[in-house]
């Protein structure tokens, strides 16, 4: 079992930096998008809440299997031709941008009206009241959810090796293939997920106490 191990550590060690890498790729991405579709959701005109809406809904409503394959396959219908790893990567920031949309309109709708109609009192312009007064006070109620939402997005990163990606999933299958045991190499693969996950875990833990001074 040791030597199997041994024998699968440099390819499975090559995947999981192919795993990292769509996973920064797809938190970063999607966060980025989701905040301004999540702004322009709760602050913005009727017709901007509208496509929000149907873009968080429809998306959301979709199985991540089928946004993969239907971004993969499908959009080449319409002329557009990506790349394996382009094609899931942007399959799975469309999935995450869908869920950061509802983290964002959640943890600002939390804030009570009288937080920025007082920042209205006092002459505060629209994105000074974002950034001094609603903001710092939705961030704490926004991280818990969103850091949750990073570990799914690793997990759902071995999606991607139905693809034909090599990250840490399809590493381990092709493995099993030259050495037919597929036991230890599986379990292995559960420790290593388990481990970043568990360490973003702890990091969320510490970064809610680090903003947890303010109290219901």
């Amino acid at each position: 079992m040791l030597g199997q191990i041994a024998y699968a550590l440099p390819f499975l060690a090559q995947g999981f930096a192919v795993t990292l890498w769509v996973s920064l790729l797809v938190v970063v991405l999607s966060l980025v998008a989701g905040v301004m579709m999540g702004v322009g959701l709760v602050y913005g005109p009727a017709p901007l809440r509208w496509a929000v809406r149907i873009f968080s809904d429809t998306i959301r409503g979709i199985p991540i299997l089928v946004l993969i394959f239907f971004v993969y396959y499908g959009l080449p219908a319409v002329g557009i031709h990506l790349e394996s790893f382009w094609a899931a990567v942007l399959a799975l920031t469309l999935f995450k941008t869908a869920q950061v949309i509802e983290y964002l309109r959640g943890a600002v709708g939390s804030i009570p009206k009288g937080q920025s109609e007082a920042a209205m009192a006092i002459g505060l312009t629209f994105r000074q009241r974002l950034a001094y007064v609603i903001f710092p006070q939705a961030f704490r109620r926004f991280l818990p959810p969103w850091i949750n939402g990073v570990t799914d997005a690793v997990k759902g990163s071995a999606l991607v090796s139905l693809l034909g990606i090599t990250d840490l999933m399809h590493a381990i299958n092709q493995v099993i293939g030259r050495t037919y045991e597929a036991m230890p190499l599986y379990i292995l693969g559960a420790v290593i997920y388990f481990v970043v996950n568990y360490s973003l875990s702890l990091a969320s833990r510490r970064l809610e106490r680090r903003f947890s001074f303010i109290r219901e």
